[in-house]
C-alpha cells in the first residue's frame, strides 16, 4: 500500500480507514490530514491511536474512545476528556463488545429521534474478525444497559424478545422508544401511536406497520395537527366523524369512516370537500356504487370532439 499509495489519488482515504498502515504511511496520513480515517481503521497501530487519543479535534477523540481495542490507560484517558461526546464513548467499554458490535454502536451513535436512515439488519461483517454479526446475548445485554447508547442499540434490533421490548417500551429515553417503534415488529400499537403523534419525521413509515392502530384514536379528534386529526377522523369507533372540519384532508378521512350512515355519505357525496372520502367508504351500499362507477366510465367514456383546423390555418 505504501509503495501503491500515489496511484489511488481520490482514494487515499479508503486505504487510511481500511488497510493495514506502515510507519511511513502513518506519518503521511498525519501529514495529509487522515485523521479520522485512521482513528477509524482497525488496523492502526497503538502507538498513531495514542497520538489519536491527544488530537485537538474533539471529533478525532470520539472516534478513538469508540474503538474496542483500547488499553485501559486510554479509557481512562480519554474518560476525563472536556467533551462530552468523547466521555460519553469512552464509558461504553465498560460493556465489552468486538469490531462488529463496534459497526453496530456506530450506526445510532450521532443519529438523533428524527432519522430516517433506512432500516435494516444491524449486522456487519467485520474486516478483522469473522463475518458474523454481534449475538442474541449481546444485544440482550445492551438491552438491560445503563447506557442510554445502548438500549437504543437494542431497540434497533428486530430479534429482541418480547419481554425485553416490553420494558423498552417504556423506557425514559425518548430516542429507545422512537427506535423500538420503527424498528421492531412487537411494539406496542400504543408506542407506534405516541411516536406517529410526537415525530412527524416517521409517520410515513410507522402507518404501513401492521401493528399500527387503527382505532383509539378519539381523544386526538381536536388535535392541531390535520395529519393526526385526520387519523383520528377515520376511527371506526368514532360517534360523530367531523366531516366540517377547517382541513380539507380531516374531511375526507372523516367522510371515509365506516361508522357513517348511508343517507348522511349521500349528503358528503354532493360535497366536493367530502366526496371523495364518501366514495371510497366501505359502508356504501353496493348498489350506490355500481351507480357512481357507471356515471363515472359512461361520462368518459367518450372522448371530446377535437375541433378542426380553421380555414385557412397552416396544418
Amino acid at each position: 500500500m505504501e509503495a501503491r499509495l500515489p496511484s489511488f489519488g481520490s482514494r487515499n482515504a479508503w486505504v487510511f480507514g481500511q488497510c493495514a498502515l506502515s510507519p511511513a504511511l502513518v506519518e503521511q496520513g498525519f501529514a495529509d490530514g487522515m485523521v479520522r480515517a485512521m482513528a477509524r481503521n482497525p488496523h492502526t497501530p497503538a502507538s498513531a491511536v495514542a497520538r489519536l487519543a491527544r488530537h485537538s479535534e474533539a471529533a478525532v477523540r470520539e472516534l478513538v474512545a469508540a474503538r474496542p481495542d483500547l488499553g485501559p490507560d486510554l479509557v481512562a484517558q480519554l474518560s476525563q476528556d472536556p467533551a462530552e461526546d468523547v466521555r460519553t464513548r469512552a464509558r461504553l467499554h465498560a460493556f465489552p463488545r468486538t469490531w462488529a458490535e463496534y459497526e453496530v454502536i456506530d450506526r445510532v451513535v450521532g443519529h438523533g429521534p428524527d432519522c430516517v436512515c433506512p432500516i435494516s439488519e444491524p449486522f456487519t461483517g467485520s474486516p478483522v474478525e469473522p463475518d458474523v454479526g454481534p449475538s442474541a446475548d449481546w444485544f440482550d445485554g445492551c438491552a438491560v444497559s445503563g447506557e442510554a447508547v445502548l438500549r437504543r442499540v437494542a431497540a434497533s434490533w428486530p430479534g429482541l424478545s418480547a419481554e425485553l421490548v416490553a420494558t423498552l417500551a417504556r423506557d425514559d429515553d425518548e430516542a429507545v422508544r422512537i427506535r423500538l417503534a420503527c424498528h421492531h415488529p412487537l411494539a406496542p400499537p400504543r408506542l407506534l401511536l405516541e411516536v406517529f403523534v410526537t415525530r412527524p419525521a416517521h409517520r410515513p413509515h410507522l402507518r404501513d406497520l401492521p401493528a399500527f392502530p387503527r382505532t383509539g384514536w378519539a381523544h386526538l379528534i381536536d388535535h392541531p395537527d390535520p395529519e393526526v386529526r385526520a387519523l383520528a377522523a377515520a376511527d371506526p369507533a368514532l360517534a360523530a366523524p367531523p366531516v366540517r372540519d377547517p382541513d380539507d384532508s380531516v374531511c375526507r378521512a372523516a367522510a371515509g369512516n365506516p361508522s357513517l350512515p348511508p343517507g348522511v355519505l349521500e349528503q358528503l357525496l354532493a360535497d366536493p370537500r367530502t366526496a371523495e372520502g364518501a366514495a371510497a367508504n366501505p359502508s356504501l351500499p353496493v348498489p350506490r356504487m355500481h351507480a357512481l362507477l357507471d356515471h363515472c366510465l359512461n361520462a368518459t367514456a367518450t372522448p371530446p370532439a377535437v375541433a378542426g383546423p380553421r380555414e385557412g390555418s397552416r396544418i
